[in-house]
């Protein structure tokens, strides 16, 4: 299964890479991430699709493009075919594929592959993180002052409440950071990149690679009341795990 994962995400990159920055019609496109969807988010989760039930056809599929494709429930592959469309519409090359593999509820693989700027992450359960085939781990930074950290508003519409949680975390750390795929920014925290990041409302397909990418890189992940990860949308915090309490104090809302 493992190379079948790589060659299907690697073949769906390398397909968006070569119509990247190529395309007037998206090259003008103006409008917020919620409201980004072109025709290359569609033509990859098509193929995506296409591809998993050739390999695997009794296997329950969840993307961003098509939702829930029922199937075998113990099997779940979980896929975001353009993450980062938005950027990708405007030649930012920080944009990704995701596709995870979840069996009887628990992540088995994550994949994350940025093709513009060369880098495939890859997560199996109990067998650690990788970056291009080489281990990676979290950050050792243990001071959250010195602290670089990514996030995203996920699906969250309350431009105030993200304000509201960016005005507690923004004094207390050295940088915060936004790269417009949350595929990438969790897969950064796993390569320690950066300490930890934190989302909003996030949907499943963005980040489930990641949440196994942090875990067996040695970091940690939980909603914002320190509960583990679920499939349903939610408040999530990815961090190296060394002031993950902190953070999560920072982020409570009481």
């Amino acid at each position: 299964m493992i190379g079948f994962i790589e060659n299907l995400v690697r073949r769906a990159g390398d397909i968006l890479l070569s119509h990247f920055g190529k395309d007037e019609q998206l090259l003008k496109m103006r409008c917020s991430v919620k409201e980004a969807v072109t025709k290359y988010d569609k033509m990859i989760d098509e193929l995506i699709i296409r591809e998993i039930r050739k390999r695997y056809p009794q296997h329950s599929l969840l993307t961003e493009e098509s939702g829930l494709l029922k199937g075998d429930p113990d099997w779940l592959w979980i896929v975001d075919s353009l993450d980062g469309t938005s950027g990708f519409a405007g030649s930012n090359p920080l944009f990704s594929v995701c596709v995870a593999v979840m069996h009887r509820g628990e992540l088995l693989l994550g994949t994350v592959y940025a093709p513009a700027i060369r880098e495939f992450y890859l997560a199996e359960k109990g067998n650690g993180a990788y970056l291009n085939q080489r281990r990676i781990h979290v950050s050792e930074t243990s001071d959250l002052g010195q602290s670089y950290l990514f996030y995203c508003e996920g699906g969250e519409r309350d431009r105030l409440r993200t304000g509201r949680l960016l005005t507690k975390v923004y004094p207390e750390v050295m940088d915060v950071r936004k790269l417009g795929s949350a595929g990438l920014e969790t897969a950064w925290v796993a390569a320690g990149k950066g300490e930890a990041y934190f989302t909003t409302k996030i949907e499943p397909w963005d980040v489930a690679p990641g949440v196994l990418l942090v875990q067996e890189a040695g970091g940690e992940v939980t909603d914002f009341k320190g509960n583990p990860w679920k499939l349903e949308t939610s408040d999530l915090l990815f961090s190296n795990g060394r002031f993950h309490t902190a953070m999560l104090n920072l982020l409570h809302e009481g």
